[in-house]
């Protein structure tokens, strides 16, 4: 799997945008649980309970849905250096420097041939729990606040793209990422890709294009702490007529509990438990599926449905949004 490279630490936050705001500002505070940090202009900044960081998902309003840009923090300000040194070497498409936001400092952006932004950043703003957020404990982040589905983190988002193997290349290069699983497809293109910067079993994945678009997403991830977390937001979102995709079951690959849902604009929002495994083998070998077992279905057997492999945002050409 490569030497593991840690001048990324984590996956600190993800832009969604949406042309229905309020609607989906509701969805993700009232149902889905995440706590409002502030709101600027035509942007929203929102994390779950137990985020370290002001924010883990900038909601901005927008003529179309989707991904706006994708936010890794760095270790160190040294390697955020080195990184910038190897993004500029790499040959893909950078866009530099800009200023931060409410929720961090200065930051370096850069784009994947798929037209999917990212960028990287050290200097951060952390939340400062006052009042009602205030823990009991003080090494929580927060307040655990009981509503909604009340996710505990940011866990990780799937991105879409045409060809998974650059996309690979791309996040090796830029990011230094390791591959934990991926599905190699009978015609011998990589199908999925599954990508970790540090212990977790993985904090971005990328899964191929059926929707004939660019610069789509397939879902953005917060966890919860176990499976009747999940069970229990199944019903929250029943009761509050918020469409359930599929689920709740579990993963065969990565081997999570989950749960997918469309907020009010139509983006992909999954809730997972916490509870996934973590590689701590420094030699792990990446294990590759094959389509074969691929179509055997979930853990327990669920198939995939149809609209897993077509849907995503903004909506593509064939079948993007239904």
């Amino acid at each position: 799997m490569g030497e593991p490279c840690f001048d990324i630490a984590h996956l600190g936050h993800v832009e969604v945008l949406t042309d229905k705001f309020e609607e989906s500002l509701d969805f993700f505070t009232r149902v889905y649980g995440l706590k409002l940090s502030a709101r600027e202009g035509d942007c929203a900044y929102l994390r779950a309970w137990d985020d370290y960081e002001f924010h883990t998902l900038k909601l901005t309003a927008s003529e179309t849905t989707g991904v706006g840009h994708i936010g890794y923090r760095v270790s160190s300000e040294a390697a955020l250096a080195r990184r910038v040194v190897a993004i500029e070497a790499s040959g893909y498409s950078v866009h530099g420097w800009v200023d931060g936001d409410a929720g961090h400092g200065r930051a370096f952006r850069f784009e994947d041939p798929f037209g999917h932004v990212f960028e990287i950043y050290w200097e951060t703003r952390k939340f400062e729990a006052t009042g009602d957020d205030v823990p009991a404990l003080k090494n929580m982040s927060s307040r655990f606040h009981g509503v909604g589905a009340c996710p505990r983190r940011l866990d990780h988002l799937n991105l879409l793209a045409s060809d998974v193997t650059e996309f690979r290349n791309f996040m090796q290069t830029c990011l230094g990422s390791r591959v934990t699983e991926q599905i190699r497809l009978d015609n011998g293109r990589l199908g999925g890709c599954w990508f970790t910067i540090n212990n977790k079993t993985y904090d971005l994945a990328c899964t191929e294009e059926h929707g004939k678009g660019a610069n789509r997403l397939h879902h953005v991830t917060y966890a919860a702490d176990q499976r009747e977390d999940i069970l229990r937001a199944a019903d929250i979102f029943l009761e509050n007529g918020v469409h359930i995709e599929t689920g709740p079951h579990k993963h065969g690959i990565q081997g999570t509990f989950f749960l997918y849902v469309w907020e009010p604009a139509g983006n992909r929002v999954e809730l997972a438990n916490a509870g996934a495994r973590l590689i701590l083998q420094p030699d792990w070998e990446t294990i590759t599926w094959t389509e074969t077992e691929r179509k055997k279905g979930q853990a327990w057997g669920l198939k995939t449905i149809e609209t897993f492999h077509t849907h995503g945002t903004p909506p593509g050409e064939t079948n993007g949004g239904t």
